[in-house]
Order: C-alpha cells, then structure tokens, then sequence
C-alpha cells in the first residue's frame, strides 16, 4: 500500500459511526469530507483512492470494489431521505431531485415508476430550502432531510427507506465503501471496520458531540444513529442491494451486465 490514501466520506451524521477516531485507527489516511454525489465524481476522477459512494454510482463502474463490511443502510424507516409532496403521490407530476445523492434520486424514482408515477425532474440545489422550490413533490436528503419539518405544507411525505422495506422486506443500502482499479487496500478493510466497530460501540459519544451542530437534541441524534441505521453489509444487506441493482437496470438507472 502507498504511504497515504486519500479516502472520501460522506459529510452527514450518518457517517459519523463509521470514521470514528480514523485518523488514531489509521494515520495514513488523508479523509476528505463531502455530499455523496461529489464524492462518486471524485472517485471517478482518481482525485480519492476509496470513498463511501452512492450504491448506484457503484453499478456504474464493473472494475470498482466494495473494500469492507461497513455501510450505511437502514432495515426500514431512515428518517434522513424523504419524498416530501405538495400533492397526493399519484398526481405528482414535477418531482425536485436533492443534488446530494443520485441514490436516492433513483430509489424515489423507482418506488413512484412503480406506482405508474413518472414525472417531470427539475434540481433541487444542496442550499435551497425544499418548501422553496416549485414542483409538486421534492427529495430531500442527510441532515437537510432530517431538518426539513413534515407540516401542512406536504400533503404526503414518504421515508424512502420506509417504503423500500415494505414493498421489498429487505434492507436498503445507501452507501459502501468502495475502492478503484489499481489501489492497495487490503490494509484499510480492518481500519475502517475497526472504525466502524468503535463508532457503533461510542453512539451516545457521537450523538453528544454532533447535536449542538445539527441543532438536534441528543436523544435524536442517538435514536437515529441507533434505531435508523445500519452499519454492517450482511447477507441481507447484499440480497437489498443486488435487488436495488436490477431495479435500477429495468429503470435505466445502471447498465447491464454487472461481473
């Protein structure tokens, strides 16, 4: 392995967990944090050696590797990516997509083509207030999800990963680890499940420390952390994905064949 990998991490609460204390596990990671999105883009680049991409951005790469068990997934509702519409969701016929995930811009996609619901997309710019934005439905997600109040303004709002669960019974995941041709990375699979591993075993920690920032109280930093999430990439988690794969082909979201 070089003498320092420059790894890219999700800038959001979700990932806090998953990089606790890295920088004592692992010195010789450089950690650069950014919205998902812009991580894939800089994996693509080579300007990040492994980051925590999009599982959608993953299907699109067949030489990309998935480099530890560690995740970001949820087994049922995720509380931080919402479908918020002005409408009921079978006349939603302008949909605002969060420029932070394409993720989740294909999940919602997805779940609404799957109820006959195909509308049209405009952006949904990463500082722009959701009840700002003109179209009927809009995806929001991470803390601005979080953050974004589900009042009178939404005729429904969905919690994708809510929605995924109850039409698939299987976990959703989010987000891996992901590494790109040509890296050594053999060491940093221990590094960041023992980062992982220390994270899920510090939540309350995490939530004390990241509440004040987020304007949240901390027992909802901690309930979300623990009760929202999942860190680990099982079985399950790999049947979610494989099934979120397929789907995102039907839909024109990945290319097929993926090795």
């Amino acid at each position: 392995m070089a003498e320092s990998l420059r790894v890219g991490a999700v800038e959001y609460l979700n990932t806090r967990p998953l990089i606790y204390r890295l920088d004592q596990i692992a010195p010789q990671v450089e950690l650069v944090l950014e919205v998902p999105s812009r991580l894939a883009d800089q994996l693509a680049a080579g300007e990040l050696d492994v980051a925590l991409i999009p599982s959608v951005e993953y299907f699109a790469e067949p030489d990309y590797r998935i480099v530890s068990d560690a995740c970001i997934a949820c087994r049922g509702p995720v509380w931080s990516v919402k479908l918020l519409s002005r409408v009921p969701v079978n006349r939603i016929a302008t949909l605002a997509l969060d420029e932070g995930s394409r993720t989740s811009a294909a999940l919602v996609q997805i779940l609404l083509h799957q109820q006959g619901v195909r509308p049209e997309l405009v952006p949904l710019p990463l500082g722009e207030d959701p009840a700002a934005v003109e179209a009927d439905a809009v995806l929001v997600i991470g803390d601005r999800a979080i953050h974004t109040r589900t009042d009178a303004t939404w005729a429904e709002v969905w919690d994708l990963g809510q929605q995924w669960y109850r039409w698939t019974g299987l976990p959703f995941v989010f987000a891996m680890w992901v590494a790109r041709p040509g890296v050594e990375t053999e060491p940093l699979a221990s590094w960041l499940a023992q980062a992982r591993d220390l994270g899920v075993a510090h939540l309350e920690q995490i939530a004390r420390a990241e509440a004040p920032r987020l304007r949240l109280t901390q027992q909802q930093c901690l309930s979300y952390l623990r009760d929202n999430l999942h860190f680990y990439l099982g079985q399950q988690e790999r049947e979610g994905l494989e099934r979120f794969y397929h789907l995102a082909c039907q839909h024109q979201f990945a290319s097929e064949p993926r090795s």
